[in-house]
């Protein structure tokens, strides 16, 4: 193993001051992936998580899973590893994080880098595959490293506190969002709820009280039984009242009492109506004579 980021006065470096302080140099390599390190810097400790991690990737490849090809965007501000193709971010290594870079001398496709992670603070060994690469991409990630150090002794160390205000607000900006995208799926989930809620008691899915059947003149139909229901009609208005029955006189199918001429007084009819109701009268009791 070599260490890349040993700081030499006659160094020669590959790339321009520019090219790493104002963008970043990428490359393309295979992931072996990353492994838990007990020290933060040794050769002995990534030797090991080489070993580890290839062990576990021919494991993978015996069982038909491919070496993911990642992205490395390399910076004075740290390592990032994209998906190239969607390039998508899945790892940040900031570069004051980074504690050991190396390249694998008995293997040149291999380098490695050991960073500590923000959030659990535990040492991280992260492997790579690079055909052609490996070597460039450690001295380019050294590189990096001296030019942020001649930057932090311009600055006075005020440049270092600036770029850790800056990644502590990106890391809060990202969790955020995160936080944002929850609260939308929550809010779906119950906007859904309560339109369910409205169609369950919406008047269509819901029981009304029976109201009484009414006929074809949408009347409620007449029971002699039961007293007359106090519910309007369909229409609004009331049906007629039923006249009150009387156990002393029998009444008809309407509750009205039954017509019976002769059992009318003579002030009931008309003086016309009356006298022929009279003569009727006597026509009959002589009819019943003659018998």
């Amino acid at each position: 193993m070599n260490r890349a980021f040993s700081r030499k006065k006659d160094k020669t470096w590959m790339h321009t001051p520019e090219a790493l302080s104002k963008h970043y140099i990428p490359y393309n390599a295979k992931f072996l992936g990353s492994t838990e390190v007990e020290q933060p810097k040794g050769t002995e400790v990534v030797r090991d998580a080489v070993r580890k991690l290839k062990f576990a990737r021919h494991i993978k490849k015996s069982e038909g899973q491919k070496t993911p090809k990642v992205e490395l965007q390399i910076s004075i501000y740290g390592v990032k590893i994209l998906d190239p193709k969607t390039k998508e971010v899945q790892h940040n290594c900031q570069l004051h994080r980074i504690s050991f870079c190396a390249d694998d001398k008995t293997d040149k496709r291999i380098f490695t880098f050991i960073c500590k992670d923000s959030e659990s603070n535990k040492h991280l060994c992260y492997v790579f595959d690079s055909e052609k690469c490996a070597e460039e991409i450690t001295l380019t990630i050294g590189q990096a490293f001296d030019l942020a150090y001649r930057k932090f002794l311009e600055s006075g160390g005020k440049d270092v506190e600036t770029r850790k205000q800056i990644a502590g607000l990106q890391k809060r900006i990202q969790e955020l969002e995160t936080e944002n995208t929850q609260l939308k799926n929550k809010v779906q989930d119950l906007e859904n709820q309560l339109r369910i809620t409205q169609v369950h008691a919406s008047p269509a899915g819901s029981v009304t009280p029976k109201s009484p059947s009414t006929d074809i003149f949408d009347m409620v139909p007449f029971s002699p039984i039961s007293p007359q229901s106090s519910t309007p009609t369909r229409n609004g208005t009331q049906p007629p009242p039923v006249p009150s029955r009387s156990t002393e006189i029998k009444r008809d199918l309407f509750g009205a009492e039954p017509f019976d001429p002769f059992s009318c007084g003579a002030g009931d009819f008309p003086p016309d109506i009356q006298s022929k109701l009279d003569e009727m009268q006597v026509n009959t009791e002589r009819g019943s004579k003659w018998d």
